[in-house]
């Protein structure tokens, strides 16, 4: 077999440079791999329906008429951090395009009005920090005082590491907010996606009025290699997924990523037909 010589090698390097990445995609549930253009308008994979990781300002466009982001700028405040956590804390704002990992806002829906939070796993696998359960809490505040519902998605590694013990206070300071909107008497929906895991699940994905799901999203406390490590079982292939949960009556309703608006924008004009009979 004959070698590569220099010029060869520059050659096939010039070609590979002009090659565009990502022109294959293997799917992280059913492991079919396809040309990208065969995704859906949705980013679901065309064989099994699951949903690809999507960030949160490609969903708030998805669903959302119009949208106003409440605290946009608030971020953890350097003076009680180290410089390695703030370099991690600019990489994921880059890679997500919003300043923490989770984006909030007031909405319109369908013409209805609700305030929306989306957490998104480009920023820090969506870790709880402070400041994303600040952003969470004044969320429901806001939609306490203006009497809306809240719809939320949840896409979360858990409690943010970095910062200890004030992350895992952010699970009681969330589902205190949470409880003075159910209250009020006022809607909270939300819809768990891939993945919705540790201190997220344990807490305020698991307390709306409604629980809704992705297709095949991963939805648990703790993962499945530290369960495989400490009862020395293997789980089965589905554990943990929505359509597990949905069987065992923790979610009420798969819904796929190309049916979730009209399904949520039903949802509001039902909400508000019953605050107008009352």
């Amino acid at each position: 077999m004959s070698k590569f010589n220099q010029s060869d090698r520059q050659q096939l390097a010039a070609r590979m440079d002009k090659i565009p990445d990502n022109l294959y995609v293997k799917c992280p549930f059913c492991g079919e791999v396809y040309y990208h253009a065969e995704l859906t308008v949705y980013d679901e994979c065309p064989l099994c329906g699951y949903g690809m990781r999507m960030g949160a300002l490609e969903r708030v466009a998805m669903l959302t008429d119009e949208a106003t982001a409440i605290n946009p700028d608030l971020v953890v405040d350097a003076a009680v951090t180290d410089a390695a956590y703030q370099q991690k804390l600019a990489r994921a704002q880059a890679n997500s395009g919003i300043k923490e990992s989770v984006w909030t806002g007031c909405v319109r829906m369908g013409g209805y009005p609700a305030a929306l939070g989306v957490m998104d796993t480009h920023f820090m696998m969506g870790s709880l920090g402070r400041v994303a359960g600040e952003k969470l809490a004044r969320l429901f505040e806001v939609a306490t005082t203006r009497k809306l519902p809240v719809i939320l998605y949840t896409a979360s590694g858990g409690a943010r590491m970095q910062e200890g013990l004030f992350s895992l206070m952010q699970m009681a300071k969330v589902s205190q907010a949470v409880a003075d909107h159910a209250r009020a008497g006022l809607l909270y929906a939300v819809m768990l996606t891939d993945p919705t895991t540790g201190g997220v699940t344990a807490s305020f994905a698991m307390e709306a009025d409604i629980t809704l799901a992705e297709p095949h999203a991963l939805v648990g406390f703790t993962g499945r290699r530290v369960i495989q490590q400490t009862l020395h079982v293997d789980p089965p292939r589905d554990f943990q997924r929505a359509e597990t949960l949905l069987h065992n009556g923790f979610v009420d309703a798969i819904v796929p990523r190309s049916e979730q608006k009209a399904y949520l924008v039903d949802l509001l004009r039902m909400h508000q037909l019953a605050e107008v009979r009352q």
